[in-house]
């Protein structure tokens, strides 16, 4: 199976979670690969951390305002580009806009692209502590 496919299937248990209140990690299928899994458990650990960069970077946008679906991809792109040093940043982010045109409406792509992008240059331009 895929990466691509593997990322979708971390997203639609993350948003299925999100919409019924459920364990996402009961929402994963049995037989999802390691990397699915780790990205769902990795997505949920830092949850309110992910959080705090959408809502920083989308401007205009609280949180709640944003669909679960969207703030789903989000999570997940966001969590590739902080901690997971094997997946290059145009990756997580090309996959999620993919994810967005694919699973959103029209205009869900720009504004994907948009956080994620205002995201990774803030995290690479930031001074070395």
């Amino acid at each position: 199976m895929r990466r691509s496919d593997q990322r979708r299937a971390a997203v639609v248990a993350l948003y299925q979670s999100e919409v019924t209140g459920r364990p996402p990690l009961e929402l994963v299928e049995r037989t999802a690969r390691a990397f699915t899994r780790e990205i769902v458990e990795g997505v949920e650990r830092d949850r309110l951390d992910l959080d705090a960069v959408i809502e920083h970077y989308s401007v205009g946008w609280s949180l709640d305002r944003i669909a679960p679906l969207e703030k789903s991809i989000l999570r997940v792109a966001l969590h590739e580009l902080t901690s997971r040093p094997d997946v290059p940043p145009e990756v997580a982010i090309d996959e999620a806009v993919e994810a967005a045109k694919e699973l959103c409406s029209v205009e869900t792509p720009k504004f994907v692209n948009g956080v994620l992008g205002s995201a990774h240059r803030a995290a690479t331009e930031a001074p070395a502590q």
